[in-house]
């Protein structure tokens, strides 16, 4: 009885696993499985090679963001050491390079002559000209192109906002900025009056705006720039891509505030560290001035004053490198 149970269950057992494979063969062999499969790959195949075609074109596409982005950056990278034409135009300063040359010369030297009328060490007579006559004037401008160059880059994202509201709208690009040009306080407003006019003269979209990249190298126009460029080249919806980029931009602007705030507190206390010493000494100068006056009457003076220059200086840029932030 017990061996009939037995032979019952085994028998049981290979009726189930032979129910289970006949399925499974139905399910992967029959002729409804063979059709599925035949159908999927005739369409699966033209899928695969459109996906295969978008995955190319994709490619292909983000190479040349890639190579347009690596063409501006080699640009940047050779204008780094840019002429003093150009810095003169990031400065916003109309003068020819000769002018300014005679200029400097000519400041140079009645500083000079002030200083050697003077009562002042004879030593300081050599660092008076190339300071006062060149140094003071590149700090000026390398301080006006610093100034220029953060308000246009404050105000480019509304250049752009104007110019998706105007193609949004049927407005051709050209009209758009010539929109800006006459609409945009200044420099945002003039920078794009000479895009028009270069444009009315015969100038290309990409040749007028990489001349206004010379004039006003922001990131910010250089991506303008190339995200013109690429659209030209693969065409795309204009508006929703200088959207995107006007999105960027303010984020970008927010960022800078931000670790702009945050640094501020370094900021002050470099401000005041460097300061000091030309504060307490200018008091001492006029508290005590022979207590004070050795270190400009004696070698051994001026080889302190000197080393104290060196450390000094040292140590304020350590603290600009410190302080200061690209975004």
């Amino acid at each position: 009885m017990a061996d009939s149970g037995v032979i019952a269950v085994v028998l049981f057992l290979f009726l189930l696993v032979a129910g289970f494979g006949w399925a499974l063969y139905f399910l992967f062999q029959g002729r409804r499985a063979r059709l599925k499969r035949r159908i999927a790959h005739v369409t699966g195949g033209a899928a695969g090679i459109r996906g295969k075609s978008a995955r190319v074109g994709a490619a292909m596409k983000r190479r040349n963001i890639q190579n347009r982005l690596r063409e501006a950056e080699e640009k940047r990278t050779r204008k780094g050491r840019s002429a003093l034409r150009e810095h003169l135009m990031q400065a916003g300063f109309r003068i020819e390079v000769k002018y300014y040359l005679a200029l400097n010369v000519a400041l140079g030297a009645v500083a000079s002559v002030i200083y050697a009328m003077s009562d002042f060490p004879r030593i300081g007579t050599v660092l008076v000209f190339p300071i006062v006559g060149f140094g003071l004037p590149k700090m000026v401008v390398a301080f006006r192109a610093k100034r220029r160059l953060g308000k246009f880059t404050s105000l480019f994202a509304d250049a752009l906002d104007v110019v998706v509201r105007g193609v949004k709208s049927g407005l051709p690009l050209g009209e758009c900025i010539a929109i800006i040009g006459r609409e945009m306080p200044e420099p945002v407003g003039g920078e794009f009056r000479l895009i028009a006019e270069g444009q009315k003269l015969g100038l290309t979209l990409p040749e007028a705006l990489e001349r206004a990249v010379e004039r006003t190298p922001t990131p910010e126009l250089r991506f303008f720039t190339i995200v013109l460029a690429i659209q030209q080249q693969t065409g795309g919806n204009l508006a929703e891509t200088l959207a995107k980029l006007s999105e960027v931009l303010r984020a970008r602007k927010r960022m800078r505030d931000k670790i702009k705030a945050y640094a501020s507190e370094a900021r002050a206390s470099a401000m005041i560290i460097g300061s000091l010493p030309i504060v307490v000494g200018t008091l001492l100068s006029v508290i005590a001035p022979s207590y004070i006056g050795l270190l400009f009457t004696t070698g051994t003076g001026h080889l302190l004053l000197g080393i104290g220059a060196v450390t000094m200086g040292m140590g304020i840029l350590v603290m600009r490198n410190m302080i200061n932030f690209d975004i």
